[in-house]
């Protein structure tokens, strides 16, 4: 099933990209996800020889690992942990915006551009890690995406990954239908549908991972109105591409009650609106025989219960 048009998707990110100094001020979120990404990489104690960072957007991973660790900055930079970096997206432009930001020289990247955003050209066990910051919420096919991941890494190799939650901008998406049902008596297609947390660990797990990890993390960012949300949103390239989104832009009116329903429902004392990303962070390892394994049920060597009533948190009160 197609939910999301691939080529307006390309469209939108090629014509961000394109005004290079817009799109990179509106990269403080993709920063900001990507470094907290790169901090669950350096949680992991090994180093990766080949990594493939899918859907690399401008190479904000790349960028995030040649900077020092917020938490250890005596540590020196990350990529120390990281050979060779091979990002791909469908956007050149994209890709290619930041290749002659001196970051570059600090890290070993090849760029490579995917004709088909869901089919991966990498050869089976290829890969040491494969990342993904801020694209997999635009994938049709999540588990066929997934089962491909899990096929292009090595034995016992990590993917780790972040997308947008299905609450991402809930304050944006109520403002929008209350205000089309307000005015036009029905809501249309205005944003993009995103996955649940709840589905994720299922898809990993049914595209072959083990050890699986999902965690939630909410970034809010304050904007002075909600047109200047709607403007970066357009500038990072995160505009909706639903197949089935009205066509046309959104009228004046409704956009005018919009922002009143914004600011009367999730408006900030000072006068600012927040905007809620949520985040669905996600980390599965590629099966190996000898791979570390859950025991077995009843194997332990105590008893959950038996501990909590001990420590008198298993009691009623």
């Amino acid at each position: 099933m197609e939910i999301f048009s691939q080529r307006q998707k390309w469209m939108q990110k090629e014509r961000a990209a394109s005004d290079t100094e817009h799109s990179r001020n509106v990269d403080y979120l993709r920063d900001e996800v990507a470094s907290r990404l790169c901090e669950r990489v350096l949680d992991i104690n090994r180093h990766f020889d080949h990594v493939l960072d899918l859907g690399a957007n401008a190479c904000n991973i790349a960028r995030m690992m040649t900077l020092p660790s917020p938490d250890s900055p005596d540590a020196g930079p990350r990529n120390s942990r990281i050979s060779k970096m091979t990002a791909a997206d469908s956007s050149r432009t994209f890709l290619y915006r930041d290749a002659d930001l001196p970051f570059n020289k600090e890290m070993d990247i090849e760029r490579q551009v995917l004709t088909a955003s869901e089919t991966l050209p990498f050869d089976a066990n290829t890969f040491d890690a494969v990342l993904s910051s801020l694209s997999l919420h635009w994938i049709n096919d999540l588990p066929s995406v997934l089962s491909q991941i899990n096929n292009i890494l090595k034995p016992d190799c990590p993917f780790i990954g972040v997308m947008m939650g299905g609450d991402s901008l809930y304050e944006l998406r109520t403002s929008l239908q209350l205000a089309e049902m307000e005015r036009r008596g029905g809501v249309s297609t205005r944003t993009s549908p995103l996955a649940d947390v709840r589905d994720v660990g299922g898809l990993l797990q049914r595209a072959g991972f083990n050890l699986l990890t999902v965690d939630v993390d909410d970034i809010v960012v304050d904007f002075p109105n909600m047109f200047a949300l709607m403007r970066d949103l357009q500038a990072m390239g995160e505009s909706n591409a639903v197949l089935t989104r009205e066509k046309g832009p959104i009228q004046r009116d409704v956009l005018l009650a919009a922002e009143g329903i914004y600011r009367e429902l999730h408006g900030n004392e000072d006068g600012t609106l927040p905007a809620t990303f949520r985040l669905i962070y996600m980390i599965g390892w590629k099966p190996s025989p000898n791979q570390a394994k859950p025991l077995e049920r009843g194997t332990g060597m105590f008893s959950i219960k038996d501990y909590l009533e001990k420590n008198g948190e298993g009691k009623d009160k």
